[in-house]
């Protein structure tokens, strides 16, 4: 029996999303209030979609051509 690959995750830490993108928290929160990201709050924390990470960086490289 084979074994999958573990799924992606739906929801990363701000750390982790920071590191995802190459930018550091400070530029990350900006990015989370203009609403160029998209947050999740679980209790006291909160959570970045990667989907929104990967719409970002998809939107930033059309923008850039």
């Amino acid at each position: 029996m084979t074994s999958l690959p573990p799924p992606d995750p739906i929801c990363v830490r701000v750390n982790e999303a920071a590191r995802m993108i190459g930018v550091g928290r400070t530029k990350l929160y900006e990015l989370i209030a203009t609403g160029e990201v998209e947050t999740v709050k679980l209790g006291k924390a909160t959570r970045i979609t990667t989907a929104s990470l990967h719409d970002l960086v998809r939107r930033r490289q059309r923008g850039a051509l």
